[in-house]
């Protein structure tokens, strides 16, 4: 049951991102780029709860992401849970859990995600190459946005689980 609890509130916090991102952060521009909030909560996440759920949590949060009707493209329901194993592999297999190694790892998939977008954006000719650094520092801001998110990760994980050794 408590577990049950864990993944409602998981969804709820996807839920809520698209929410602020669509709302609230959409609307604040930082050198021209704004967060991409969703993408960041989903990737913190997927590596913050290992692979094993992280994994199957990637894949549904991405759907939801998709036919939210906010993601870049169909594509994205790939891509996240695809850097989102990457980064909780590597973590799992070099670091210790921690907010520090959960929040690089988190945010190198965060990097690897949003180049990828763009990359895929100059393929079908959606954006132009000058645009590079746009991209990039959306994903610097996501990964500044995962810092005050990681402890409600944290806290949301101790339920109906084991805690977290930091």
């Amino acid at each position: 049951q408590l577990r049950l609890v864990r993944w409602l509130l998981y969804i709820l916090t996807v839920v809520m991102s698209l929410v602020l991102q669509d709302t609230l952060m959409s609307q604040v521009s930082i050198f021209g780029a704004t967060t991409d909030l969703v993408p960041a909560v989903i990737l913190l996440i997927t590596v913050a709860i290992g692979s094993e759920e992280g994994g199957v949590f990637a894949l549904v949060a991405a759907l939801i992401y998709f036919f939210a009707g906010t993601a870049p493209g169909p594509y994205s329901v790939a891509l996240l849970p695809i850097y989102g194993l990457a980064g909780g592999l590597f973590r799992e297999n070099f670091w210790r859990r921690g907010m520090a190694s959960d929040v690089l790892c988190a945010g190198i998939a965060m990097i690897a995600y949003e180049m990828t977008v763009f990359g895929l954006g100059i393929f079908s000719e959606l954006t132009n190459w000058y645009r590079w650094h746009i991209f990039l520092i959306t994903g610097i801001l996501s990964i500044l946005v995962m810092l005050p998110l990681y402890p409600i990760v944290s806290k949301i994980h101790a339920i109906g689980g084991e805690t977290w050794k930091e």
